[in-house]
């Protein structure tokens, strides 16, 4: 089963990477003369294909194989994310404001990843709602940091003023940030908030079963 999903993802995404490279060469999402930001494309066109995937049968058969401790373990990947941005502060090419030095707390989720992963579900000493709570302060911790850099582009909506400003997300090879590695954050907590919830009703049948 394995096989065709990843045939299927690798695809999906090398495409996606070529069209978001191209677009963002060409000065697609630098464009900020309309409203909401196109950057906005970039963020939410993966969820919906995610989402549609998890629906169907096969995606629900690869939850089911999935371990579930490694959805967790794999938001680690926020701790380089936050140092490569906090490099970027420093050498004046984002605002303070997307770094641990300012708004961004997006560290914590991957700090917290190994610990919440490996007392959840391997040693299993933290109740599974401690994962539960965990998806949901990272999926608002995501929301935020994706916020502070809409709020930091040079739009009428913008909040923060100081220089530099975010555009620099909008350009090539940057906009893999928001347009890849933000969808695989938010991927990670859904695959995960849905097999928890798939796990927590098979738990309830077979209680219910039991009692009968």
């Amino acid at each position: 089963m394995y096989k065709p999903v990843f045939r299927t993802t690798a695809i999906l995404l090398a495409a996606w990477l070529l069209l978001l490279g191209i677009l963002s060469i060409r000065g697609f999402f630098a464009d900020f003369s309309s409203l909401p930001p196109r950057l906005i494309f970039a963020l939410l066109t993966p969820l919906p294909v995610v989402l549609l995937f998890m629906r169907s049968r096969r995606g629900k058969q690869l939850l089911h194989q999935i371990q579930p401790q490694w959805l967790i373990y794999l938001q680690s990947f926020r701790i380089l994310v936050e140092v490569a941005i906090w490099l970027l502060v420093h050498n004046g090419l984002l605002p303070v404001q997307m770094s641990f030095e300012g708004r961004n707390f997006d560290m914590l989720t991957g700090l917290l990843a190994f610990p919440v992963g490996y007392y959840c579900f391997v040693k299993k000493t933290w109740p599974p709602v401690a994962a539960l709570l965990y998806n949901i302060a990272g999926l608002a911790l995501l929301l935020n940091i994706v916020a502070v850099s809409t709020l930091s582009m040079p739009t009428p909506l913008r909040v923060f003023h100081n220089q530099p400003d975010s555009s620099l997300l909008t350009t090539f090879p940057f906009i893999y940030l928001p347009g890849l590695l933000v969808p695989l954050a938010y991927t990670l907590h859904i695959l995960s908030l849905l097999q928890w919830r798939m796990h927590r009703s098979l738990a309830q049948q077979a209680k219910s079963a039991g009692a009968h």
